[in-house]
């Protein structure tokens, strides 16, 4: 078995919850899209990170299912694992940093892939979606008239303050009916909003964002190495 790392990525204050990323930091060892794309079907994360040269930064994702030319959350957790100035993805060069607890990203909406991103009423209604059921887009599924791929669900829990509860469900068919954490999706909602956000997603994970000149949005969060 290829060797790899699993990082939590977007963990809550006191360290837990998180999404976990596998990350190959020997990209050549796998070199051909075919074989990523195997092993990240078999390793069953939501995304897999290879890195292909760990000085420059660059690096490949993939899905169970897709490459991805870009991705919030691996592309943060690569920030902190490589601590390089900035990564090279297949959709751009993403500016990074570190500043005490947090990894920070900078990146543009336009690379992340489209998803419906709907308001609910309250932070209870997003608490209460129901997962939907494989293979059908049940009660959190993309709605007629909807766009995107899979459904990033949110509600203000104090819009004041831009704290946010959110739920995302990506609708793949991958067998992940629910991302615990997703920087894409939190970068699609800043830049729809235009405002920075404190995002609490899926059981306990925090995401924090904050626009910036010219079109670039910042995602930050904590990493940790789980083995």
């Amino acid at each position: 078995m290829t060797d790899y790392d699993v990082l939590r990525v977007f963990c809550g204050p006191d360290g837990g919850y998180g999404n976990e990323l596998g990350v190959v930091r020997d990209g050549s060892v796998v070199p051909e899209r075919g074989d990523r794309q195997a092993l990240a079907a078999k390793l069953g994360f939501s995304e897999t990170v290879f890195v292909d040269d760990p000085e420059r930064g660059v690096i490949d994702v993939y899905s169970p299912t897709l490459r991805l030319p870009f991705a919030g959350r691996p592309c943060v957790g690569a920030a902190w694992l490589l601590d390089v100035p900035e990564l090279v993805t297949p959709a751009g060069v993403v500016g990074t940093r570190l500043d005490g607890e947090f990894t920070w990203i900078e990146a543009r909406a336009e690379w992340a892939r489209p998803r419906t991103l709907r308001r609910y009423a309250s932070a209870a209604e997003v608490d209460a979606l129901e997962l939907p059921a494989p293979g059908e887009p049940g009660e959190a599924g993309v709605l007629p008239g909807e766009v995107g791929e899979g459904l990033y669900a949110w509600a203000w829990q104090d819009e004041a303050a831009g704290r946010v509860r959110a739920r995302a469900f990506p609708g793949r068919g991958d067998g992940i009916g629910e991302d615990e954490a997703t920087g894409a999706a939190a970068l699609l909602l800043t830049d729809l909003l235009g405002r920075a956000l404190n995002i609490t997603q899926g059981a306990g994970s925090q995401i924090l964002t904050a626009p910036q000149p010219h079109g670039w949005v910042e995602v930050g969060g904590r990493v940790h190495l789980e083995r």
